[in-house]
C-alpha cells in the first residue's frame, strides 16, 4: 500500500498547483520541498520583480507629476529609496508565501522539508536538514524540479558584483548601483533593464541576437515599439555582442563586448546575468528510477499527459522543456492530475498560451507572429492600431503603444500581440479569440468601453471588414 495518493517533488508553482488541485479532488498527497513552498516565481522570480517593476513605475509617475498637475515642493526632486522598495516587495512576499502555507495546511497536504530523490522502486527519498531520511511512496510521483539561472562559462557569479536575477531580486542593498550591464536581451533581461533605466541607473544592454530587446517571442513590431521606448527613455543597447572575460577593477567590473562595429567595453559597478534558465534536474535520483532525461537536462514527458519514461511517474513545470512561466505549470499540473484520476485531459496547447513581458511598456502577447504564420503556409491579413490616438491612454500619459493582430485572409485570428500600459490585463481578449479561433468580424462586433485602452483592440478587429471607425 501507498503512503500517499500523490508524492509531489518540489514546491514551486508546478509542485504546489498539484498538490492544490489533487487535494481538492479527494486526493491524499505529500510536497517534498527543499527550501520554501513558492518556489522561485514566489521567492525568486515573478512576484519579486513585478513588485520592483511596480517601484519603478511609481518612480516614473512621480517624476512625472507636473506634467498631470501636481506640484511638488519647489527644490524637492524624487529619489528612489531602494531599501523601502526592497522591504515593500519582502513584505508581500511574505504575505503569499504565509498564504499558500496556510491553503496547503487546510487541504491537509502534507509538507515534508529536505532534498528529495526518486529511488529505484518508485518512491520518493527524503533527507532533511539535520540529515535524517525519510522515504514517502505514492500511487503516482509529480516530478516539479524547477529551474535555476543559466551562467555563463568563465564568467563567476559572486552575488554582489556580477549577479542573476535571484539575487537582484533578493537584494539587501542600501542603493541602487549608478551603472548596471544586462547580458541578455530577453524576457529577464528586458524586465530588469526596465528597471534600472526607470530608476536613473545608467543601464547598457548586451545581447547576443541581432534584435537586442526580446529577439524570441513576440512580433518584431511589438518588440520594437519597447525597445525604442527604453532607448528613448535612456537605455544603451549593443545587439550582436559577444561578452569576453570580466575584469574586476577597485572601482567596478570592465565588460569587454565585440559587435559588428568593433571591439569596444564599459566600466559598470554590476552585471547581470539573464541568458534564461536551467532544468534542476541533475540530483533528483532520475538515472535510478528509469526517468529519461533529454540531452538538455529536461524531463522527457508525453505532453498530451506529462507522463515521463516511467509508468506512474509525471513531470511538470520548468524542468520541462515547455514555456517556463508559472501559468504554464499550473496548466501541466491539472493535465497530470486529472490523467492520473483517469479522466481525460485537455493538453496544453503551448503554441496558443498567454505570454507576458512586464517592462514599461508591457508586451503581450498569443499564438503566431506575422513572419511565423507566413512561414507555415498562411495566406496572412495584418492590422495594427496605434494607442498614440487612445483618448484613455492620453489621459494616463502612456501613448507608446501598439495592438497587432494576424488572421488567416477570410479566416480566424491566427496571433494577438500588443504592447502599451496594462498590456498583461487587456491580452486575454486576444488571448480567447486566438485559443476559439474567431473570427476578427466576430470580435469587432463585440462593443468596447469608451474611453478605455481596450478600444484599440476593438477597432483593429473592425478593421478586417475594410471599414473602421478611428483608425
Amino acid at each position: 500500500m501507498a503512503d500517499y495518493d500523490i508524492v509531489v517533488l518540489g514546491g514551486g508553482p508546478g509542485g504546489y498547483a498539484t498538490a492544490l488541485y489533487a487535494a481538492s479532488a479527494g486526493l491524499t498527497v505529500a510536497l517534498v520541498e527543499a527550501n520554501k513552498v513558492g518556489g522561485t516565481c514566489l521567492h525568486r522570480g515573478c512576484i519579486p520583480a513585478k513588485a520592483l517593476l511596480h517601484a519603478a513605475e511609481v518612480f516614473r509617475t512621480v517624476s512625472h507629476a507636473g506634467e498631470h498637475g501636481v506640484r511638488l515642493p519647489d527644490g524637492v526632486k524624487p529619489e528612489p529609496d531602494w531599501p523601502a522598495a526592497n522591504k515593500r516587495k519582502a513584505g508581500i512576499v511574505g504575505n503569499l508565501h504565509k498564504g499558500l502555507s496556510g491553503l496547503l495546511k487546510r487541504r491537509k497536504v502534507n509538507v515534508v522539508f529536505g532534498w528529495g530523490r526518486l529511488t529505484a522502486d518508485g518512491a520518493v527519498a527524503v533527507t532533511g536538514e539535520d540529515g535524517g531520511t525519510q522515504t514517502l511512496s505514492g500511487r503516482a510521483v509529480i516530478i516539479c524540479a524547477g529551474s535555476a539561472p543559466r551562467a555563463i562559462p568563465g564568467m563567476d557569479i559572486d552575488g554582489v558584483k556580477v549577479i542573476t536575477s535571484d539575487q537582484s531580486t533578493n537584494s539587501d542593498a542600501e542603493k541602487l548601483p549608478e551603472r548596471v550591464a544586462v547580458i541578455g536581451g530577453g524576457v529577464i533581461g528586458a524586465e530588469f533593464a526596465s528597471v534600472f533605466t526607470d530608476m536613473g541607473v545608467k543601464t547598457t544592454l548586451l545581447e547576443a541576437l541581432p534584435n537586442p530587446i526580446l529577439p524570441l517571442g513576440p512580433d518584431r513590431d511589438v518588440a520594437n515599439v519597447l525597445a525604442k521606448s527604453l532607448a528613448r527613455r535612456g537605455l544603451t543597447v549593443h545587439g550582436e555582442a559577444r561578452v569576453g572575460t570580466l575584469e574586476h577593477t577597485g572601482s567596478g567590473v570592465v565588460v569587454p563586448f565585440e559587435t559588428p562595429k568593433g571591439s569596444d567595453k564599459i566600466e559598470v559597478d554590476q552585471v547581470l546575468v539573464s541568458i534564461g534558465r536551467r532544468p534542476v534536474t541533475e540530483d533528483i535520483g532520475a538515472a535510478e528510477a528509469g526517468v529519461r532525461l533529454t540531452d538538455r537536462g529536461f524531463v522527457d514527458v508525453d505532453p498530451t499527459t506529462m507522463l515521463t519514461s516511467r509508468p506512474g511517474v509525471y513531470a511538470v513545470g520548468d524542468c520541462v522543456n515547455t514555456p517556463g512561466l508559472a501559468h504554464i505549470a499550473y496548466a501541466e499540473a491539472v493535465v497530470a492530475v486529472e490523467h492520473f484520476l483517469g479522466e481525460n485531459p485537455v493538453p496544453v496547447d503551448y503554441g496558443k498560451v498567454p505570454w507576458v513581458v512586464y517592462t514599461h511598456p508591457e508586451v503581450a502577447w498569443s499564438g503566431m507572429t506575422e513572419a511565423y504564420a507566413k512561414e507555415a503556409g498562411y495566406d496572412v491579413e495584418v492590422h495594427k492600431h496605434s494607442l498614440a490616438g487612445n483618448g484613455r491612454a492620453m489621459i494616463l500619459g502612456e501613448t507608446d503603444g501598439l495592438v497587432k493582430i494576424v488572421a488567416q485572409k477570410n479566416g480566424p485570428v491566427l496571433g494577438f500581440h500588443m504592447v502599451g500600459p496594462w498590456a498583461s490585463e487587456l491580452m486575454h481578449e486576444g488571448y480567447l479569440a486566438v485559443n476559439w479561433e474567431a473570427l476578427p468580424s466576430e470580435v469587432g462586433h463585440l462593443i468596447h468601453a469608451h474611453p478605455s485602452l481596450s478600444e484599440a483592440i476593438g477597432e483593429t478587429m473592425i478593421t478586417f471588414s475594410g471599414r473602421s471607425l478611428h483608425g
